[in-house]
């Protein structure tokens, strides 16, 4: 199914992806590794290719940029596993397949005939991975629940937003990207296990515990309320540091940098900032600061916003590349807050190659995509081939590899199985 370089990492392997969009991220994962990942969608294409962004704004199952980024490294069929004859197909793929990842209700595959006991009977050696809302167990269990319920319920959402509005939202749905990342790590202890002892195993991922754990480490959430019994409180564009509530976004000539101010033991950082602006006849009064001495407890909010409306002035008259050179300078703790289009053209990534072309034959052009999430000098990782078409694959599965006739191919697709 290749059409550039394949990974050799898990390039042994075969994995029947069956997730939507709670569990693309999985599937995808294994591919940039090299497993040999099919896509299993309904015929006619799975509700995941109906998420936009469009290529080019025009909503089409075959455009979507959504589908394209959770799905390439995937080759793609199509088969309704609802159907006798369609579970009958599927358990022949199992034969060989080494993972099967699903996202479906707790006890649905269960229902079909196709859950872990049926396909282990089968294929002793197969892992399958569920990923679901709140896992297999429990009296949440059966719940549905969007990326908004289980961020929410998973204690994240908490922390995020201004210290004076409601929590809000991440814009990038946390819970499936959390869940499918460390779906993958599960998958890989359990094939772990199974090349000591040749056992497959069920693995299953709940999303809530997923971004829960995400959630202990986010402004020390659960850890700082069983020690000191103090939620973080949401902070916006701003941190709180004792009694006041820092900074730490700062508009600049072309955009936004983050820096800080700080005081006492890292007041060092805040008196290097002061003399490059006094270098340049900008520090004013804030020269006279002795920021190594003072502490957070001294300084009231009044006064912190008054140091912080006289540095901004100086922020405003500069770009963010201008800021950043600077800093490396001064050893200061400042980064430029890059936009897409700024990270297309940043010269680290560039240098390691990080952005890859894929070609779309079918639109007629390459897109720029993320390349390898690592560099290893014995296994190497990254895109090998574009999200598939609807059925692209079919034939190549159903016909080059299970032999059926196209003859049987067309029946089968007539009949609604493929």
């Amino acid at each position: 199914m290749a059409n550039g370089q394949r990974p050799e990492l898990l390039s042994p392997y075969r994995v029947l992806d069956l997730t939507d969009e709670k569990g693309f991220l999985c599937g995808r994962l294994l591919g940039d590794l090299g497993a040999d990942v099919i896509k299993i969608e309904k015929p006619r294409g799975g509700p995941g290719r109906n998420i936009g962004p469009y290529y080019h704004d025009i909503p089409d199952p075959e455009k979507s940029l959504f589908w394209f980024a959770y799905n390439y490294n995937k080759g793609g069929i199509t088969l309704n596993i609802e159907a006798a004859q369609g579970q009958e197909i599927f358990r022949r793929l199992v034969k060989t397949a080494d993972f099967v990842v699903e996202s479906f209700p707790p006890g649905y595959m269960d229902q079909l005939g196709l859950g872990y006991s049926a396909l282990s009977s089968i294929n002793p050696r197969i892992i399958v991975t569920s990923i679901t809302p709140f896992g297999q167990t429990g009296p949440y269990k059966n719940y549905k629940a969007s990326d908004l319920a289980v961020t929410a319920l998973s204690g994240l959402m908490y922390t995020t937003g201004d210290p004076d509005r409601p929590p809000v939202r991440n814009s990038v749905e946390q819970s499936y990207v959390q869940a499918g990342a460390q779906a993958v790590v599960a998958s890989m202890f359990a094939h772990y296990h199974r090349q000591m002892t040749g056992e497959g195993q069920h693995v299953d991922v709940s999303m809530q515990d997923c971004v829960h754990t995400t959630s202990m480490v986010a402004a020390v959430g659960i850890s700082r309320w069983r020690y000191m019994r103090e939620l973080p409180r949401r902070g916006g564009e701003r941190s709180a540091y004792g009694p006041v509530k820092a900074r730490h976004v700062w508009l600049c000539k072309d955009g936004y940098i983050g820096w800080r101010l700080y005081v006492g033991l890292m007041g060092n950082h805040a008196r290097r900032m002061v003399e490059w602006m006094d270098s340049e006849d900008s520090a004013g009064e804030l020269k006279d600061v002795n920021w190594e001495q003072i502490s957070f407890d001294q300084v009231n909010q009044q006064q912190w916003d008054h140091w912080e409306a006289c540095f901004s002035p100086f922020f405003l008259a500069r770009t963010k590349q201008e800021l950043l050179q600077e800093a490396i300078k001064r050893g200061l703790i400042l980064a430029p807050v890059n936009t897409p289009a700024d990270l297309l053209k940043h010269e680290q990534l560039a240098y390691r190659g990080f952005w890859r072309s894929v070609e779309h034959p079918e639109l007629g052009t390459s897109i720029t995509y993320p390349g390898a999430i690592y560099k290893s000098s014995v296994a190497s990782c990254g895109i090998w081939r574009r999200a598939p078409l609807i059925g692209e694959h079919n034939e190549q599965v159903y016909g080059n590899e299970l032999g059926l006739s196209k003859e049987r191919l067309l029946a089968l697709k007539q009949s609604g199985i493929i």
